[in-house]
């Protein structure tokens, strides 16, 4: 099969994630569950990864704002102007603030893939979001912007 961390992301979203299950299994039983669900266990291993970093992220004491952004070289490479403007859109909308903007862009570059997506980039901000307490309508407006979408496509 070829899939990478993002299907392995997308598949513990929509089945743990986005669910009202109070009891999340353990790691092993997920591991079971994704490898018998076909994907490979380097991305597993990956995807888990990525996740405890971002659970380890710890609010900043302070929040500013108003600030401006400048993308690094890396970044600029690695996310395109799309997705660049789009992070600052989701900011300026207020899905995101600065520090769960931070967050975001620290996820996407800890993902190995040489350019990501504008459908990766939605994704990996749910997910951080979702990460974050006291986030409900930044993430139901950030479903709604990939759920609409994807219908839209479908129509």
């Amino acid at each position: 099969m070829n899939e990478d961390i993002f299907d392995v992301l997308i598949y513990l979203f929509e089945n743990y994630m986005d669910s009202d299950i109070d009891i999340i299994p353990d790691t092993d039983i997920l591991q079971t569950e994704l490898k018998a669900a076909g994907f490979n266990s380097g991305n597993i291993s990956k995807a888990f990864e990525w996740l405890d970093i971002l659970a380890l992220h710890e609010e900043p004491t302070f929040k500013t704002a108003h600030n401006f952004r400048i993308f690094c070289a890396e970044e600029c490479h690695k996310l395109d102007m799309e997705c660049r403007n789009f992070i600052l859109f989701l900011q300026s909308i207020d899905i995101l603030d600065s520090v769960s903007r931070e967050l975001v862009i620290d996820r996407v570059m800890a993902i190995e893939n040489k350019h990501i997506s504008i459908e990766e980039l939605k994704w990996v901000t749910l997910i951080v979001l979702l990460s974050q307490p006291g986030e409900e309508l930044a993430i139901a407006h950030m479903e709604n912007i990939i759920y609409q979408e994807a219908s839209a496509l479908l129509n």
